[in-house]
């Protein structure tokens, strides 16, 4: 017994020697500082510890698409085959570093149907293109000087669908076109940010400056005078003052709202504002499976709408979507 009680407090002994000499080994090890990372050499082993780098961009986006298609053969109670497709992509690339910040949203959007039994079988549903870009140099942790750019247009034709008196085939007439219209807005101005738990954000920017273009490229709708070009330009350069707002809210779990809101007023006429507000609730059912609820809305005092009887007035233009279908973050 007094054998085996000697023999254990030599084993410790000699763990407790090994222990201390290797902190004893680790205080003795050279320490060399190279680009911010610590390179620590005992004996032979090289041990790095890395310097946790900061990250100042986010980048990210979503991809939806909702197909819906009804296919009647020999159908009694009626109606007509048709196919729905609509898809939609939102990108964004945000930077942040010190009192800079940077921010970059890009949206495109196009739908179409298809109802074999028209003459025009195939029309847009949807169709539009909207970049906006935001520099802007801190001034207190809540408001940035910031200067704007945001461009808006389409990407394939516009065409009224009508049938003329005692004709029995529609007809259609063109609207609009790829950049034409393009509106482009320049604007500085202040900046008021906050972040909110659960990715949530809230920016608003006021400016006095601001340069507003309306570009109308297609030949016809220029000499026509549409959107309010001098008839036969092509560019309508206007001064006034914006306000603009972005949102981005977790409404309840799983449910997010997006929107942002863009008004100008132009100097000669102060008050009589160009509206744009875009609006889209998520409902995200699991990994893939998405709801949407897209709203769209124009207002611009310079465009008449064609109605379906009488002249063109000025009208609020609206556009209201509820899609169904694959939505995917990435």
């Amino acid at each position: 017994m007094r054998r085996i009680f000697i023999g254990f407090l030599l084993f410790l002994g000699t763990f407790s020697f090994r222990g201390m000499a290797q902190v004893d080994d680790l205080l003795k090890a050279d320490t060399l500082l190279i680009s911010g990372d610590t390179i620590i050499m005992i004996g032979d082993s090289i041990i790095i510890k890395e310097k946790v780098r900061p990250i100042y961009w986010k980048k990210g986006g979503n991809f939806n698409l909702s197909i819906q298609q009804v296919s009647l053969s020999n159908w009694n109670a009626g109606g007509a085959s048709n196919l729905a497709l609509n898809t939609g992509t939102a990108l964004f690339a945000n930077y942040k570093k010190d009192a800079i910040i940077w921010d970059t949203n890009l949206t495109v959007n196009a739908g179409f149907n298809r109802i074999s039994d028209r003459r025009f079988p195939t029309r847009k549903t949807n169709d539009n293109f909207i970049f906006i870009s935001k520099y802007g140099r801190e001034l207190t942790p809540r408001w940035y000087l910031s200067t704007q750019i945001d461009a808006r247009t389409q990407l394939l034709p516009g065409f009224r669908f009508f049938r003329p008196p005692g004709a029995e085939e529609d007809a259609r007439t063109r609207l609009s076109d790829f950049l034409a219209p393009a509106y482009v807005q320049s604007s500085t101005g202040l900046n008021y940010r906050k972040q909110y738990e659960k990715n949530n954000r809230l920016s608003l920017i006021a400016s006095p400056f601001t340069g507003r273009f309306t570009i109308v490229m297609d030949d016809s709708l220029s000499t026509a005078g549409a959107f309010g070009v001098i008839p036969g330009e092509r560019v309508l350069a206007e001064a006034g003052l914006s306000f603009s707002s972005q949102t981005d809210f977790e409404i309840f779990e799983n449910i997010r709202w997006r929107a942002d809101l863009n008004l100008f007023t132009n100097f000669e006429r102060l008050g009589n504002f160009v509206v744009n507000v875009n609006s889209v609730i998520s409902m995200r059912v699991n990994k893939y499976i998405t709801t949407r609820i897209e709203t769209i809305l124009i207002y611009d005092e310079r465009v008449f709408i064609q109605q379906e009887s009488g002249p063109p007035r000025q009208a609020i233009q609206l556009q209201n979507m509820i899609n169904f279908g694959i939505g995917i973050d990435f």
